[in-house]
């Protein structure tokens, strides 16, 4: 699925991260959601590879890399930690500036870079994502009946481990069917059984249930302390969405990241669901080059 990129580990500080790099021309760090890995950007990594010097990276907790305890107050997954992850990966490869582009938990983990990085990260761009804060501050029936696993996750261990260890491979394909609305011909063989081998592991399960602990915890502490000093975004940015998705449907996208953002801030909407790097990879692919290179 990603011929030419080179498999690489790096160790950051508190955990080693599975990458794969591939291309030439200005660094780029693409970061994955819940409940995939770096494999979601086979579609328009190769693409994107004539343009920049990709680097593909799975999360700390996810795929390959390693899998961290939560530790005190679910701090293990802050999104402060895991950017930090990204930005001495970067680093070790010798990048010092970088674009950086997020779908899903991967954009959480993007927005912090941008923030506590904001001298690395040249541009960002966000996929089907409204800032944590937001969402929290303004759920509704409505999001939390189609975003229920951000309130089921959360609940202490060991309540969602135990129950999505007992069938993972069932809720795996049940929340991408979910999300995904362009058909189950969006997500390749290859790639649905790569994302099953990382996630029917314990430890991933665990990592990922952390990962959303922390975002209802810590992260948004660390986001209502970005509010009241006054760090906001500061580089240009780009949100992409679904039409079809949950974004859409609850929130208006653009307006929300202009809400923490200083700098310029341009939004797109693809006629497909959650997935858009592989529902629509070609419309993906081509928007990110054009706000990139712009």
């Amino acid at each position: 699925m990603l011929d030419g990129f080179t498999r690489k580990r790096v160790r950051a500080d508190d955990a080693e991260i599975a990458v794969r790099v591939g291309g030439s021309g200005p660094p780029l760090l693409l970061l994955h959601g819940y409940p995939q890995t770096h494999v979601m950007w086979h579609k328009v990594a190769p693409e994107l590879a004539r343009h920049f010097t990709v680097v593909l990276a799975d999360l700390r907790g996810y795929g390959d890399s390693e899998k961290p305890p939560g530790g005190d107050r679910h701090a293990g997954y802050a999104k402060r930690a895991m950017a930090q992850d990204q930005a001495q990966v970067m680093t070790a490869l010798g990048f010092e500036r970088f674009h950086v582009v997020g779908h899903d938990r991967g954009g959480r983990v993007a927005h912090r870079l941008a923030i506590d990085h904001a001298d690395r990260v040249t541009k960002l761009a966000v996929l089907d994502i409204a800032p944590t804060l937001k969402i929290y501050e303004s759920t509704n029936q409505a999001f939390a009946t189609a975003y229920y696993h951000w309130f089921f996750l959360i609940q202490p261990f060991d309540l969602p481990e135990r129950l999505i260890g007992a069938d993972p491979e069932f809720y795996l394909h049940r929340k991408m069917a979910a999300w995904g609305k362009t058909g189950a011909t969006a997500f390749t063989e290859a790639a649905m059984a790569e994302y099953l081998r990382c996630f029917r592991d314990p430890a991933t399960i665990h990592a990922t249930c952390e990962d959303y602990r922390a975002a209802a915890t810590i992260d948004l502490e660390h986001h209502r302390a970005d509010r009241v000093e006054g760090r906001r975004i500061a580089c240009p940015m780009l949100a992409l969405w679904g039409t079809k998705g949950v974004m859409e449907a609850n929130f208006d996208v653009l307006e929300t990241w202009r809400e923490v953002s200083n700098g310029k801030v341009t939004g797109i909407k693809l006629d497909c669901g959650h997935f858009l790097a592989e529902e629509k990879p070609q419309e993906t692919a081509t928007a990110l080059i054009a706000f990139l290179e712009g």
